[in-house]
């Protein structure tokens, strides 16, 4: 299922930011959903990620505390709420959809079937 992730922009330190995702087109499944982020050079890094119903959540270790996901399947959308943001949160933000229900939510890219284009964050110092 194609995925449009919005929101990005540039912020300063401490500031907030929410990104927001939802299929491009029609969709009526509700997935597992994910966020992960690449900054220049390194590695797509897990940061969220919400079960289908929205009743699990699970952070990355670098977000826990500032972040949170959330989900409105009414909109049939996932929201990363981004909070005292720092100059190392700055990446291309994607959202992702796990073909599964995992009873455990999964944190790596490889678990995740279908991506969105990326949103850019920029955390000025």
């Amino acid at each position: 299922v194609p995925l449009q992730a919005s929101g990005g922009g540039l912020v300063q330190a401490g500031g907030s930011l929410r990104l927001s995702c939802a299929p491009s087109g029609r969709s009526s499944r509700t997935y597992t959903m994910g966020w992960f982020r690449q900054a220049p050079g390194e590695e797509r890094e897990f940061v969220a990620a919400i079960s289908w119903s929205g009743g699990s959540t699970v952070y990355g270790d670098s977000v826990k505390g500032r972040f949170t996901i959330s989900r409105d399947n009414a909109k049939n959308t996932v929201y990363l709420q981004m909070n005292s943001l720092k100059p190392e949160d700055t990446a291309v933000y994607y959202c992702a959809a796990d073909n599964d229900y995992p009873v455990v939510l999964r944190t790596t890219i490889y678990d995740y079937d279908y991506w969105g284009q990326g949103t850019q964050v920029t955390v000025s110092s």
